[in-house]
């Protein structure tokens, strides 16, 4: 498993707020405890909360999200592509000027969300290439609106895909949604999305396969 994967992995478990031994995870992913330890550290310098230490185990206490700062999706997409990409880039204008961006939106989060994550849109290098995926938010956001079908492939998968919602957690935006193809429910990261094509059919609410039988399935 590619360490990007393996840290995609440990956000996923993390993200049930339940306590997690770096013991049990490495058994788990088939690394050592030592690699689980660094891997802690790479999540919490890429935002994730996670808590814990050594020899305790760890967990997310605090979901990944915004907090309310009355900006529509196109903003917020806008806002958080722009960030991932000057974050990493050696522009002597720009990437101080998002960097003061950043502090601007860390300086409003409110007390209640928990420790303060790290900046805002500056994500570790496992974490860069997120921004690709943003190329694929307006035709998913139109397909959950409309309903409609898409076919999408990725991560050597391809799903014809009922389009239920875009979910966004540790940095990663994925979209939730229910596979025709597999008949359950998947999982996708938007950022490895290779191809994808909306289809002519529409679809309609059927018991088991609607965002609320997701959610009822979720640990968050």
């Amino acid at each position: 498993m590619k360490r990007r994967d393996r840290l995609y992995a440990l956000m996923q478990r993390l993200r049930d707020g339940q306590l997690h031994t770096a013991e049990a995870m490495a058994q788990d992913l088939g690394v050592s405890v030592r690699t689980i330890y660094r891997d802690m550290e790479t999540l919490a310098a890429s935002g994730v909360p996670v808590e814990g230490a050594r020899g305790h185990g760890y967990a997310a206490r605090a979901a990944i999200t915004l907090p309310p700062l009355n900006l529509t999706d196109a903003e917020l997409e806008a806002l958080h592509l722009a960030l991932a990409a000057l974050g990493a880039s050696d522009l002597t204008d720009q990437a101080p000027a998002a960097r003061s961006l950043a502090a601007k939106i860390e300086a409003i989060l409110p007390a209640e969300t928990g420790p303060v994550p790290a900046p805002f849109g500056f994500a570790t290098e496992a974490f860069a290439e997120a921004a690709r995926g943003f190329a694929h938010m307006p035709a998913i956001r139109a397909a959950i609106r409309a309903r409609q079908k898409l076919r999408i492939a990725g991560d050597g998968a391809e799903h014809v895909l009922r389009p239920l919602h875009l979910d966004y957690w540790g940095r990663v935006w994925t979209c939730v949604g229910w596979s025709e193809t597999a008949a359950s429910f998947v999982t996708l990261r938007v950022d490895r999305i290779t191809a994808l094509t909306p289809l002519p059919g529409l679809f309609v609410d059927e018991p088991g396969k609607t965002l609320e039988a997701w959610r009822a399935k979720s640990p968050r």
